[in-house]
């Protein structure tokens, strides 16, 4: 284990897209050895917890990493959810991340998990030993009326069994920060993760902003102006400012980092290589980082 944590994500491939691509990713990580590397899930019509789980057991049982799976509820009945659980145990998985969701048009919720604090109390009272694992949002979440009311949602859910957060994507390092003072403020004493996700292209960085509320910030903004048009230099650029948000948050003394890899290992394994030294791997030697692949 690494002191901070450091962890990643991967998601499984497209429902058209080679099953292979997601083995490619893997082996592509291959020597990091991170303290978990979660596997998304989906919402609604894009939900696959077979997949999830085909992937969570791959990366627990051939690549000896502990995996956590993601579990979104939003349009999910009980059954549905113990049916997953089920598939999660077979699996080895270390944790279950649980989320309400995005909504999706046209679709209506099932009513049973409304909110992610629903779904954590539901787990632990199905797996009173599991890890539950859930998201915060540094820059408040988009549906909440104010920080404070989201603050407040973020409390009931780590009550309802959630021991571990990790957080939405940002920008910059101070909106991170001051949501950890708050969150310490009111009590909430786990794991809190920062998400970094590597700038690696314009038009994902300014979606995705656009759905977390995440602020663009100056710095950001000029490396978009200036790149947006050449994704290599763009590339090269993005494992810069990842590695330098990530060696500011390891000085302030956050409990972890975790990497929205978005299945591109070679950009992973280059952000690892410039920060590794930063993180002491607790009771074994770190395994060198070999070249690029």
């Amino acid at each position: 284990m690494h002191e901070p944590i450091f962890s990643l994500e991967v998601f499984p491939p497209k429902r058209d897209a080679p099953v292979g691509t997601i083995y490619d990713t893997l082996d592509g990580l291959e020597g990091l050895m991170p303290d978990f590397i979660s596997v998304t899930y989906g919402t609604g019509r894009r939900s696959d917890r077979t997949a999830t789980a085909r992937i969570a057991k791959t990366i627990h049982t051939e690549y000896g990493i502990p995996a956590v799976a993601h579990l979104t509820a939003q349009y999910a009945d009980r059954e549905v959810i113990d049916q997953a659980l089920d598939m999660f145990d077979d699996a080895g998985v270390a944790a279950v991340l649980a989320l309400r969701g995005d909504s999706v048009e046209g679709r209506e919720p099932a009513g049973v998990f409304d909110h992610a604090s629903d779904l954590a109390s539901y787990i632990r009272s199905r797996r009173p030993n599991l890890s539950i694992y859930g998201a915060c949002y540094p820059e408040t979440h988009p549906e909440a009326a104010s920080p404070e009311e989201d603050m407040e949602h973020l409390r009931i859910k780590v009550d309802s069994g959630v021991d571990h957060l990790v957080s939405q994507l940002f920008y910059d390092n101070a909106d991170f920060l001051d949501f950890l003072d708050r969150a310490r403020a009111a009590g909430i004493q786990v794991p809190i993760e920062a998400g970094i996700m590597p700038i690696t292209n314009e038009g994902q960085v300014r979606h995705m902003s656009e759905v977390c509320k995440a602020r663009i910030p100056a710095a950001v903004e000029s490396i978009l102006e200036r790149w947006g048009d050449d994704r290599a230099s763009l590339r090269e650029a993005g494992i810069i400012y990842a590695s330098q948000q990530i060696a500011d948050l390891v000085a302030h003394g956050v409990d972890g980092i975790h990497l929205y890899s978005m299945n591109h290992s070679g950009v992973t394994r280059r952000i690892w290589h410039n920060v590794r030294h930063l993180f002491h791997q607790v009771g074994a030697k770190e395994e060198p980082v070999s070249s690029q692949k």
